[in-house]
């Protein structure tokens, strides 16, 4: 069984995109193991301490490397990525060996599918964003910007994801794009 690598973009436990990271994995099962990766420990990306490589960036970046394919649920903060998600991704960008420049990142050529809950754009900006640099880092985007859920006024009252039949089987579609990528 292939082993699926979910980044939440949003650290709030009950965050809608960890909601939705659950319903993907959900229509996974049986399918592929899944696995959240755990990034609140990061420092910020910089240059002085990037060699020795932190011990947080190490596990993150053997997480990536152990598995067949990585799923991002990302939220949309001001039509962009949210901060500390954009850190992790830049350390997964950076050489895995800091003493030379041409080695390739952990991320290059890792399958990869984005998905978002959020306001009305329904992720849109993020997921643009999203698409551009991860194409950017090499990795293999299945369904370019993937699946996006606006958020009804019901969900933000009461914080609580619900998708439709039709955006579960839109999802379903995305999930078995990328199940199918990753068994290639």
């Amino acid at each position: 069984m292939k082993n699926v690598l979910m980044i939440v973009g949003s650290l709030r436990k009950r965050s809608f995109n960890r909601q939705l990271a659950g319903e993907v994995e959900a229509l996974m099962a049986g399918r592929a193991s899944v696995s959240y990766l755990d990034w609140t420990d990061l420092p910020l990306l910089n240059q002085d301490i990037e060699n020795p490589v932190p011990e947080a960036v190490a596990r993150v970046r053997a997480e990536v490397q152990s598995c067949d394919g990585v799923w991002i649920c990302s939220p949309e903060y001001n039509f962009n990525v949210p901060g500390g998600e954009k850190n992790l991704l830049d350390w997964l960008s950076r050489p895995q060996d800091p003493t030379d420049p041409a080695s390739p990142s952990t991320a290059k050529g890792k399958v990869v599918a984005i998905s978002g809950a959020g306001g009305r754009a329904a992720t849109a900006g993020v997921r643009g964003k999203l698409n551009e640099l991860l194409g950017f880092m090499g990795m293999e985007i299945i369904g370019e910007t993937g699946f996006g859920v606006a958020l009804t006024p019901e969900a933000w009252g009461s914080d609580v994801l619900s998708l439709t039949d039709e955006q579960r089987v839109e999802l379903g579609k995305l999930v078995d794009a990328f199940l199918g990528a990753i068994e290639e």
